[in-house]
């Protein structure tokens, strides 16, 4: 039976591969990298609840996955037992978040997949309200600073008719490769925190009925949040799969997610968890002691 670790990874790599394979079937993806499309609704979104970009999900949970798998590790780890909380553990939550830092917000200077659209082909665009796209320097992207009337009309060749009424307008980086940011983020989070998960449920065959005994008082609470996390990442990863990104910009993201997770697993930050030999559990329980009091 595979451990937790793989089964997560085979589960992610299930749901990232049928929801793909249902988005080319039933054409049902938004190539997010074209700027005529992506500022515009899900050609979906008025029949299916997902496919529009303000549903509740997307907007509190796949937009802040991060935080939310903060929240659930940090509940895990101080409400864990106290020999389970090593270092070790908080080295890997460090690593993982720089990895998402370093993908998604700086990388000496622009992000790593800031730099992957650009270097693609991409370009920093801004859409304005009359529908036109119109091309702006890289630098407005990659500070994420918005553009004004007047800033944008001192880039813009005066042939062309800007609106007259004031606009503020967050450029963005389009027509290159746009790894989906949400599936390597939710699939770096699901298999970071059922790793954690491991220390908590770890327990040799003869315990496993008994592993809640052993916790301290609220750490159940915390397993449960943890658990309820992962779930509704998997939720939102399928229908991230069916609803947005082309087919590779989703393969990408999931293969970035899974190297990113590998990181957290290099040897000297590994934490196993530690499961007492049967030998010397047996000696140490009373029935043990009496068996061995009865046998001497």
């Amino acid at each position: 039976m595979p451990g937790p670790r793989i089964a997560a990874l085979i589960t992610v790599t299930a749901i990232v591969g049928l929801g793909t394979l249902s988005s080319v079937v039933n054409d049902s993806y938004l190539d997010t990298s074209n700027p005529l499309l992506t500022a515009l609704p899900h050609p979906l979104h008025a029949t299916h609840y997902f496919a529009d970009k303000k549903n509740t999900l997307n907007v509190y949970f796949i937009k802040r996955i991060w935080g939310w798998t903060t929240v659930a590790f940090l509940s895990l780890f101080f409400t864990s037992p106290p020999g389970t909380r090593r270092l070790q553990r908080l080295a890997q939550y460090a690593v993982a978040t720089a990895v998402w830092l370093v993908f998604t917000s700086w990388f000496f200077g622009p992000a790593v997949l800031e730099r992957l659209i650009v270097s693609t082909g991409g370009e920093c665009v801004v859409s304005l309200p009359n529908g036109a796209v119109v091309s702006v320097p890289n630098e407005f992207c990659y500070t994420r600073s918005p553009i004004t009337t007047g800033a944008l009309a001192s880039l813009l060749p005066s042939v062309l008719i800007l609106p007259e009424d004031e606009f503020h307008i967050r450029p963005r980086l389009r027509r290159g490769h746009d790894v989906s940011g949400h599936i390597f983020l939710l699939t770096m989070s699901i298999l970071f925190l059922v790793d954690q998960l491991r220390t908590s449920l770890a327990s040799s065959s003869q315990d496993r009925q008994r592993v809640g005994k052993r916790w301290p008082p609220y750490h159940k609470y915390a397993v449960t949040f943890n658990a309820f996390v992962v779930l509704l990442s998997l939720f939102a990863t399928y229908t991230t799969s069916v609803y947005f990104h082309t087919p590779i910009e989703k393969l990408t993201g999931y293969l970035l997610g899974v190297a990113g997770f590998a990181v957290t697993q290099i040897p000297t930050l590994r934490a196993e968890p530690e499961i007492v030999p049967a030998t010397r559990r047996n000696l140490a329980s009373p029935a043990g002691g009496a068996a061995t009091s009865r046998r001497d």
